[in-house]
């Protein structure tokens, strides 16, 4: 071929590659506007109608207006744009965003996790890798410090819950505010109508909405981004309107000299009235926590290109529509919609409230199930929703909890006002977290300067604590409702933690020696019977306690023993061929292995493939490569991810312990589970017995069992009780 034709062909594809990837992305940037931006893009309903619920009132020369509308351009454009899009994006975590992504970095890089079983072997896991490059003075000085200081590792913990519970809270309050505000805008239309019908026909809408959860979002998901990028057209091109057509200068409250003047003119009550403000930045930080669902570049082109310009239109159009119409506050932004699209944009607003209420309530799934992975939450039934789209889940518990407590709020505040409140208290809050994170992610993961993490902490930190003081202020006024939440969920899931690593402490300090198995010989003293017993364990190493109380209380056990440990680990993902880890206990003769299981912060323990045939297939296949390679009995095999299709299909003929394993599995599996009971001892403290012996013992109780969670079948499991003295 002619040389000239090969690089015009090499061309040709070059630029088709190019194309290919230009329209992926811009696809995803369009699917992104209503998974990502469903929340951030209904804040404009009750912004300036919350920001002057207080006794902040309008005057003639419109002062109070130009500087709200220039506190609210540049706190969205300095926390949305410049730290989130620009800063923070930036910190993935293979991918994945969110404040678990942080702490899983800061956890990898620093060592600071504090979950149990860690192994070497885990940081070998593709998803694990940290930066190559050399530690700095500072990096190594902060390591030394929390490795120094085990209670600040610990506390770093705390403070990330602290986050996590917030935005549980903002699960809460999203969909109460949201669909409320939404609804109130037919009494622009309807002024007789009674306040108690708005409330009667909010509460329909989310009783309608949680009760269609367990059927997944992904069948009527393809409506979500029209819906939201028509609303953001919708209201870009209504600010417009009342640009034009009110106050053609209001861009002059760009300007930063505004706010000062603001807060000059306004004092006290300026800054109390900032609690408002803070709203129209709501959801920002979901921009960074659907990160895994979408490319970074995707969600900066759709916030820059199309959600940023057209919110501080809406904003301004609002706030020009304000200008001139003073008496009308509290309604402004349904006022401010022209006459003959009034109603069109009623039930656009209507559906976007769904849509953002929907994401929210889709994300508290995710973070329920993050915190469960972690041992920071009871165990709850997980699950899929789709089983094309990894990742949606629905937790049945979860659900009707939230219902209850969004119903809750809607019918005892009855007013967007008060929901404002607290919706800013758990936005701030949250955002400060993050902020907190990032600065340690600088310094440990990024390995730049101290002068760059703190010149990150005071300037979004400081902005963001303005906030939190204003928010705070109105505890008394509906602030009180996420500080409760966050209370109640933080006290249950650090509880739950303690109890937990109690738990595993005790089987740490009680395991039964590998002498003391040795000494038993082959049958262990008793007899072996066909079949496989799978024991699950909280050791990665050793022998439970519980074993040592099967050994003392059974007459006969398994011809094959397989110690199951399931752990998590500081990634968001486990990869399939990374998952089971394979090793033999004791002389060959002995039938014992143990099984590791690894996931992810965001993985699914609950496993739609049939776990019995894969964990046999992988212990066959480490018997023969043991065999084949050599017979250290130390030796460890991860399974390949095609090794049951291997197995199956293979035609060599099997080794005598091969048959022996394969055998026995036919002679059926019985899963062993310790039915364990925690209980404080004499000597501890009142606060640690009622934690312990009251507030774990409750969650215990009525979590879901550990058979539901590992999804066995009832008859093939085996339960011993054992009490566990913490």
């Amino acid at each position: 071929m002619n040389p000239s034709h090969q690089v015009m062909e090499q061309g040709t594809s070059q630029q088709n590659l190019k194309r290919g990837c230009c329209a992926t992305v811009l696809t995803l940037a369009y699917q992104s506007l209503g998974v990502v931006y469903g929340d951030l893009s209904t804040s404009p309903l009750y912004v300036y109608k919350t920001t002057f619920s207080g006794k902040l009132s309008l005057k003639e020369d419109d002062e109070e207006i130009f500087g709200v509308l220039s506190f609210i351009f540049w706190t969205f454009t300095i926390i949305a744009l410049f730290k989130y899009v620009f800063i923070v994006m930036s910190a993935d975590d293979n991918g994945e965003g969110g404040t678990f992504a942080l702490y899983s970095l800061l956890c990898r890089n620093a060592r600071l996790s504090i979950l149990p079983n860690q192994q070497p072997t885990d940081e070998k896991l593709s998803t694990y890798a940290t930066q190559d490059s050399a530690d700095t003075w500072q990096s190594s000085l902060l390591k030394l410090f929390f490795e120094k200081h085990p209670r600040f590792q610990r506390g770093l913990l705390i403070f990330v819950l602290l986050g996590t519970c917030m935005a549980i809270g903002d699960g809460v309050i999203t969909p109460a505010i949201s669909v409320l505000s939404a609804v109130s805008g037919v009494k622009v239309k309807i002024s007789h109508l009674h306040d108690n019908y708005v409330v009667v026909i909010s509460c329909i809408i989310l009783v309608g909405l949680f009760s269609i959860q367990h059927h997944g979002t992904h069948r009527v998901a393809f409506l979500f981004a029209p819906v939201v990028a028509a609303w953001l057209l919708c209201i870009s091109g209504i600010g417009i309107y009342n640009i034009y057509h009110w106050n053609p200068k209001i861009y002059l409250a760009l300007s930063p000299f505004y706010m000062l003047r603001f807060i000059r003119a306004t004092g006290v009550e300026g800054w109390l009235s900032l609690g408002g403000v803070v709203l129209s930045i709501t959801g920002v930080e979901t921009m960074f926590a659907d990160l895994g669902h979408f490319s970074a570049l995707s969600i900066k082109i759709a916030f820059t290109c199309l959600v940023y310009p057209c919110l501080i239109l809406a904003y301004m159009g609002e706030a020009a529509f304000l200008s001139k119409h003073h008496d009308d506050i509290q309604r402004s932004f349904y006022k401010a919609i022209p006459e003959g699209v009034f109603w069109p944009v009623f039930i656009v607003a209507t559906m976007a409230a769904i849509v953002g209420s929907q994401a929210v309530i889709s994300a508290t799934f995710s973070i329920i199930s993050q915190c469960c992975a972690l041992n920071c939450f009871p165990w709850v039934k997980i699950v899929h929703t789709s089983s094309r789209i990894y990742g949606q889940i629905y937790i049945p518990e979860i659900n009707w909890i939230l219902m209850c407590l969004c119903l809750s709020v809607t019918i005892g505040l009855r007013d967007t006002n008060r929901m404002g409140h607290a919706y800013g208290l758990a936005v701030t809050t949250v955002m400060f977290v993050t902020t907190c994170l990032m600065t340690l992610v600088i310094v440990i993961v990024w390995k730049q300067g101290i002068i760059k993490a703190i010149a990150c902490l005071v300037v979004f930190g400081s902005i963001e604590l303005l906030y939190i003081s204003a928010c705070i202020c109105k505890v008394h006024e509906g602030g009180w409702i996420p500080l409760v939440l966050s209370f109640t969920f933080m006290c249950i899931m650090y509880t739950w933690n303690y109890g937990t690593m109690k738990k595993h402490q005790f089987d740490v300090e009680n395991k039964v020696s590998l002498n003391r198995i040795l000494s038993m010989g082959p049958s262990l003293g008793m007899v072996r019977v066909p079949g496989i017993g799978l024991m699950y364990t909280n050791l990665a190493s050793g022998f439970p306690a519980m074993f040592g109380h099967f050994v003392t209380n059974l007459p006969a056990f398994h011809q094959v023993l397989v110690f199951v440990c399931v752990k998590s680990v500081p990634v968001p993902y486990v990869g399939e061929d990374e998952r089971l880890i394979v090793s033999r206990v004791g002389p060959k003769e002995f039938a014992m292995f143990r099984c590791i299981v690894r996931y992810g912060y965001k993985d699914i323990q609950q496993e739609n493939y049939n776990f019995e045939n894969r964990l046999v297939s992988t212990i066959v296949q480490f018997v023969e490569t043991e065999e084949e390679d050599n017979n250290n009995t130390e030796s460890t095999y991860e399974i390949s991810t095609n090794v049951e299709q291997e197995f199956q299909s293979s035609k060599n003929p099997l080794k005598n312990e091969s048959m022996q394993i394969l055998n026995a599995k036919e002679s059926g599996v019985t899963y062993m589970l310790g039915h364990s009971y925690a209980k404080a001892k004499k000597s501890s403290s009142i606060v640690k017995k009622i934690a312990i012996d009251v507030v774990f013992a409750f969650l215990s109780k009525n979590c879901r069992e550990p058979d539901v969670v590992l999804n066995i079948a009832h008859s093939s499991l085996l339960e011993v009780g054992m009490v566990y003295y913490v």
